[in-house]
């Protein structure tokens, strides 16, 4: 590293300056995360195997077996917005929530937990991502 200014004011600069490019590594860091993991939960939907169909069922709608159960939703999702305007900050949702609009991207509760700490990212006032995890955010 080369020689540091031996002043205050100067070391002051240099110091808000790298403290703000950490900020700023961190929140691409947790939006990275945040595109791995659903990148890697479309992955396993597309090598999933595909169940076969049934034959025809029997009278009465009887025999619905464990293959056509719906699969569990997330425990948590994503959404990002995208406006006219540009993108608007992402939510944090539960993955039954009624209020996701769009595409929503599964996550895990770590990435949730760490999205939600982020001044960015938002929880969702309906379904309180923050609250089930755990987070005060007031």
């Amino acid at each position: 590293m080369s020689e540091l200014p031996p002043d205050p004011p100067r070391l002051r600069a240099i110091l808000a300056h790298l403290d703000k490019q950490i900020a700023d590594h961190e929140t691409v860091a947790i939006y990275l995360r945040l595109q791995r993991d659903a990148v890697q939960a479309a992955l396993a939907r597309a090598e999933a195997p595909t169940p076969r169909r049934p034959g025809r069922l029997p009278k009465g709608g009887a025999g619905l077996g464990p293959m056509t159960q719906a699969q569990p939703r997330p425990q948590f999702v994503v959404q990002q917005k995208r406006t006219p305007r540009g993108p608007e900050p992402a939510t944090i949702h539960l993955g039954d929530c009624t209020m996701i609009e769009g595409t929503p991207h599964p996550i895990g509760e770590h990435d949730a937990r760490a999205a939600l700490t982020d001044p960015n990212i938002g929880a969702c006032a309906f379904c309180r991502p923050d609250t089930e995890l755990g987070i005060d955010l007031a």
